[in-house]
């Protein structure tokens, strides 16, 4: 699942990784995304920075539930703080991605967290 309010970025995303076989969900924000979430879903990318739900807010909303807590997040933003990514990692993503991003970047994340 790719969870980012820029059109641009949820579609290199998605076709970066719908080209190397994955099947990818597109969500505008955290709420959209919660209410796109399956059991089936492997790996989220979240931007830090969206309207109606933050990147924050929704890695801890769904580290809250039980059935979600378990899927690994990558965050993928323009902020490169060590603060901001202290942040990322007590709220439970297990990766950070820098934009602008070169596709392949991803690709490689991902590929190192699910295979």
């Amino acid at each position: 699942m790719i969870v980012d309010d820029a059109v641009s970025i949820r579609g290199l995303a998605s076709m970066t990784l719908e080209s190397a076989g994955y099947r990818v969900i597109q969500a505008h924000d955290g709420k959209d995304a919660l209410e796109k979430i399956s059991k089936k879903t492997d790996l989220i990318i979240v931007d830090f920075y969206m309207p109606n739900m933050d990147g924050i807010e929704f890695i801890k909303a769904l580290k809250s539930n039980s059935e979600y807590k378990f899927i690994p997040i990558v965050v993928l933003t323009k902020v490169n703080s060590p603060d901001m990514k202290d942040q990322g990692r007590k709220a439970g993503a297990k990766a950070w991605v820098v934009k602008p991003f070169k596709p392949k970047t991803i690709l490689n994340v991902v590929r190192r967290i699910i295979g």
